[in-house]
Parts: structure tokens; sequence; C-alpha cells
């Protein structure tokens, strides 16, 4: 396991200034495996010194080790270890912010009473100025139920909370949208529904987060249906805009056209479904898909509604093999299940330039250096590998589009213009193995993603 900040951990431990002089702490710790990044003096004395010791750890095992390492140091004490992951989180990640001051009685009045009367009667009169004179034109909900939290599956509401608003950070960070989760205690499909069309008058869109197939198609269906507003559930088609992004580039380094490849995904949840659906919209015509009942096609007995459309529009050569049968030849890979799916054999067997998205997190299908030994292009869900297929690249830029722009739906066009943008920020004097796909980082993203949506956006209400 990688090392770095998202296993740092401060020790706080108390030692006499002869041994803290020796080195002593610091080879224990640095014996032990860990990475020492900080050692401060918090309270110096005569006796003994309390100090706070950071470091870079593999696990919570290894946190164990470290502090049995140093309590066994004469005249050393570990009073606390502060997992700095849980710092951070303490108190929660967000906040509300002020835009107008309350100095005095004369800004009271204007951003309350008495003021705001005559902005309430203006909304009432004209329920669409709401978006410009509330917060509106710039919130969006994050909604979850809980059900599908990263690859942590059902964990309930609560525990979804801290996920929940790092993605409202993340909106905030990136695209300067104002978000705000809503966990709901509930996995009924109605009281979900009723649940957000009863909210939806104070959010210019709604995010779903985290609900599990195939409750979440219904869900976004039917809220599409209801709302004003553009509904997204960014695990389906915030993960198939920048796969497609992805896919689009990798297929330009080794110069093969979408429509002539052939593909294997494997994992057909509310990702994998929206993955596929996308792709074939782009003009990928050769996809097998792969659930935990096999191939899908047009044979099965067993298959959701979304899957048996799926079936129907994909799998043209009605594959019913497995899937190691299926990646020979294949010129593309694209994992959205779980970990060691397919082997370094299976890629070995595809056809020349192939290419492997292996996006389980954060353990992949296959690991990516075995997967490089035969591919061209290697991708996963990762921030440790080169090429990670991230929804951050999609969704910030795209909603700050789509509550420019007004929007009141999220098109297939849309999806497909924000994924080109994201695409095209590659360019071919860049464009590698390595580098298929922006940085989360990089500044332009957000304002392609956005211009495109827009853009598209306001074409289609032309």
């Amino acid at each position: 396991m990688a090392t770095g900040a998202v296993h740092a951990v401060i020790l706080r431990l108390e030692a006499t200034p002869e041994l803290h002089a020796s080195g002593s702490i610091v080879r224990a710790v640095s014996e032990s495996g860990a990475v020492i990044t900080a050692l401060d003096i918090v309270d110096p004395g005569l006796d003994s010194v309390v100090l706070d010791l950071s470091c870079s750890v593999r696990d919570e095992t290894h946190v164990d080790q470290i502090v049995a390492a140093l309590n066994a140091q004469a005249g050393c004490h570990v009073r606390k270890a502060s997992d700095s992951v849980f710092l951070a989180h303490l108190g929660g990640k967000i906040q509300i912010a002020l835009k107008s001051p309350l100095r005095n009685r004369a800004d009271l009045g204007r951003v309350y009473t008495p003021g705001v009367a005559r902005v309430c009667r203006a909304i009432a009169d004209n329920p669409a100025d709401a978006r410009n004179l509330t917060i509106k034109r710039n919130t969006v909900a994050v909604v979850t139920d809980g059900t599908a939290v990263l690859g942590l599956g059902d964990i309930g509401p609560a525990a979804a909370m801290p996920v929940m608003e790092g993605k409202a950070a993340l909106f905030k960070r990136f695209a300067d949208v104002d978000a705000w989760p809503i966990a709901l205690d509930t996995t009924d499909t109605d009281e979900i529904v009723r649940t957000v069309e009863l909210i939806a008058p104070g959010f210019g869109g709604i995010n779903l987060e985290d609900i599990a197939a195939p409750r979440c198609f219904e869900i976004e269906r039917r809220l599409r249906e209801r709302l004003d507003i553009p509904v997204f559930h960014d695990d389906q088609h915030g993960t198939a805009m920048v796969t497609l992004a992805a896919l689009r580039n990798a297929l330009r380094l080794v110069d093969k056209p979408i429509g002539s490849v052939r593909t294997v995904l494997v994992g057909a949840g509310a990702a994998g479904v929206a993955v596929a659906g996308l792709l074939m919209r782009s003009g990928l015509r050769d996809l097998v898909a792969f659930d935990l009942g096999g191939a899908i096609h047009t044979d099965r007995t067993d298959l959701s509604p979304e899957l048996v459309d799926l079936a129907r529009r994909s799998n043209p050569r009605q594959h019913t093999g497995t899937i190691s049968e299926a990646m020979a030849g294949a010129d593309v890979f694209i994992g959205l299940s779980g970990p060691d799916v397919i082997t370094e054999a299976d890629v070995a067997a595809m056809a020349p330039g192939a290419i492997v998205f292996a996006m389980a997190n954060p353990d992949p299908e296959i690991d990516p250096v075995i997967a490089a030994r035969h591919a061209a292009v290697v991708a996963t869900g990762r921030s440790d590998y080169p090429n990670q297929i991230n929804n951050v690249l999609a969704f910030p830029g795209l909603f700050r589009g789509l509550l420019d722009a007004g929007a009141r739906s999220v098109t297939d066009e849309i999806l497909l213009r924000g994924a080109h943008a994201i695409a095209d920020l590659v360019g071919s004097d860049r464009l590698s193995s390595v580098y298929i796909i922006p940085s989360v980082f990089d500044p332009q993203v957000v304002k392609a993603v956005s211009a495109a949506v827009v853009d598209e956006a306001r074409t289609a209400t032309d």
C-alpha cells in the first residue's frame, strides 16, 4: 500500500530530553518502516518534553506497531495516535458562509426583515425570479440513501455523509458550486422520489449519489420526468463521460476508430449500463457486457429491464461464453466490477494495441503493472497510477454549465459534448500511453466542460 497523506498519523508522545536528543525516537519509527514527515516540540520541559511526530504509514496495524516500538523505549510514552484523515473530518468538511455583511441594523433590514418581504412578494408574483434572487441559481443537492457507497456497499445514510460532504467540497473547490449533502433514511423508491420533489424548489440541480442499482435507474427516470431542474446520477453518467473521454484519446493513440473495435465490459451495474450506453451512442458497435450471471445476451431470462434493453443494443455476435473467451482478440477491456476479474493471459490474448481500463477501486480487475506488459494503454480509477478515470473531471464543470445556462434537464447530447471537451484538452503534443486524460487539477477542465454544456444547453432551447 502506498504511503502518503491518506495514511498519515500524528503521534503525541512524552519523552525524556536525553532520549529525544539521542535520536532513538526517530530511529525506532524509521526502523518500523514509517516515513517521518515532521517532529515538533509541543511542550518543552526540564524532565520531559511533549512531541508531535507526524509520519506516513501503511495502515492501522502499522500504527499499532509504531506505538509499541516507541513505548518499548525507556523514557518514552505515546499519549495518543491521531489519524490525519479523521482530524480533517472533525465537525465536517463544509460550512455556510455569508455573502452579504451583517454589520448593523441597516444591513439586517436589507438581508432580513423588513426588506426581505419585498423579495418574497416578487418571487410569489413571478416564481422564475427565485433563480436570480435566491441561492437556487448556484445550489445543488447531493442526494443519497447510502446503499452503494464507494466500495463499501450498503452502509446507510449516516455513514454515507462523509462521502457526500466530500462531494460538496469538490463542487465548491473546482466549480464554485454550492452543494449540500442530503442523506435520506429510506430505501423506498417512492419515498426518495417524493422527498426530492419536495426539496427541489430550493435547488438548481439534483446530483444523485451512491444509490444502488437497479433502484437508481427508476429514481433518476421519475425525477427527470417530474422536475424542471437537471437531475444527474454521477455514478452512472459522470463515470460514462470520463470513460468516453479517456477512450477517445486512447483510440487516437493506437489509431483505431471507435466503430471498429471489439470491447469487453465487466460490471453491468449503474456505471456499467451508463458507460455502455454512452459509448454506443458515440459509435461503438461491438460491445459484450458481463454481470454476475455471465455475458448479457437476449436469450437470458434473468435480466432487469435495464439489462434487457442493454442486451438488445449490444453483443451483436451473441457471445454466451466466458470473459476469457470474449477477451481473445478484443481491442478494449473496461472493468467496473471488482478485483482479479481478468488475468495476464487474458490481456496477452487481446488484439495488438490493446486498451485496458481496470477501474474497480481500490483494487482493480487486474494489477495495472501486469496489464501494461501487454496492453498499449492502461487506465484505472486510482490516483497512484497513470490515467486516473475520475468523475471529478466531469460533474463540477457539467453542473457549472447547467446552472449557468439555466438548463432544465440533462441530455445525452450534453453528456457527449462534456466528454468531448475533456478529451480535447489533451492535444497531440501531450498525448501518450501515460497521459490520455487531463489532471483533475487542470484549471481548464471545468472551464472547457462548462462552456461546452452551456453551448449545447442553449442550442437545444433555441
